[in-house]
């Protein structure tokens, strides 16, 4: 009997995270028996398109039975989809929640769905982590990722939600990429607003612009005190990679970080059993993350925020 046959489409290999979503895939395969082939897009949505076609569009014989695919482009590849499903090959969007999944569930039979790490919450958990290192109120500068990013929304507005009111935070848009946010850190330092800015806590939306912002910081040439202040402030990220996000906390570089779970092999883990069942996953599974190390254990820093502090 033929052995199933996945593909896992990775957004690129330059990031921590992706690379461990590439690893849990690999990881549930050899544990299920199945055959998986990650490709990594380079962070292009139309060589994702490409690569993704390029299986759609091969003879019976050598396509695969499902696509799972985080993507890069916000709009997620709908014509890719549909034209993956007709063929009769199974499709699930990882960490993006798209309306067309629901079109092409009512349209096909094979195997369509979504996983996704419950963005919301990990924001909700970064504006707790803020409560917990600022009790008496202060300011943070905030590091977004794209605007048109799902994660990027949804854990501004977690953390809006969890956020005390006497917390003031300045955000500033950064590409999930570590050299994004020494970017926007390095120009905003330029600024002589930024010297006369009071910040408390630097919270990026993943681990790599976190520490793509402290190298910033480390790296501007000032007087010595005022590039200690800023270096000795707590940093917190998300992901929680255990190599990078969690070894960065235990070694000081983050303060904090929201552990969000590779789901690649959760994905591959339901599709399997969707193909060999014949039931289809619920619409979307949502992924729980988690506070590295626990909120409760964050210790108050000393607030240096005036009344005219940073908004």
């Amino acid at each position: 009997m033929k052995r199933l046959r996945v593909v896992v489409s990775l957004i690129t290999q330059d990031n921590d995270y992706q690379v461990e979503q590439a690893a849990a895939a690999e990881e549930a395969a050899r544990r299920l028996g199945i055959e998986v082939e990650v490709l990594y897009a380079d962070a292009d949505s139309i060589q994702q398109s490409q690569q993704i076609l390029k299986y759609v569009q091969a003879g019976p014989d050598a396509r695969p039975e499902g696509i799972i695919f985080e993507p890069v482009g916000g709009l997620a590849l709908p014509q890719v989809g549909r034209a993956a499903v007709s063929a009769g090959i199974g499709w699930v969007v990882l960490n993006r929640e798209v309306e067309y999944v629901k079109q092409l569930r009512s349209a096909f039979k094979v195997p369509v769905f979504i996983v996704a790490v419950d963005n919301l919450e990990a924001g909700r958990i970064q504006g707790r982590q803020m409560a917990s290192l600022l009790p008496n109120g202060g300011s943070v500068l905030y590091i977004q990722g794209p605007s048109d990013a799902d994660a990027s929304k949804l854990r501004t507005a977690g953390m809006y939600e969890t956020k005390p009111t006497n917390i003031q935070v300045k955000t500033m848009k950064g590409n999930w990429t570590e050299a994004s946010a020494f970017k926007a850190i390095t120009s905003w330092l330029r600024l002589s607003t930024s010297q006369q800015s009071h910040i408390d806590v630097i919270v990026a939306q993943n681990d790599a612009m976190a520490a793509g912002a402290k190298k910033a910081f480390q790296q501007f040439s000032y007087e010595g005190e005022g590039r200690d202040r800023w270096v000795s402030l707590p940093f917190l990220g998300v992901d929680g990679v255990s190599k990078t996000g969690q070894a960065w906390v235990r070694s000081s570089v983050l303060a904090a970080t929201v552990v969000t779970p590779p789901m690649a092999g959760t994905a591959l883990e339901m599709l399997v059993r969707a193909l060999q069942t014949g039931a289809m996953p619920p619409e979307t599974t949502l992924v729980t993350p988690h506070s590295f190390p626990e909120t409760g254990s964050l210790k108050a820093v000393k607030s240096n925020a005036h009344a005219t502090g940073a908004h």
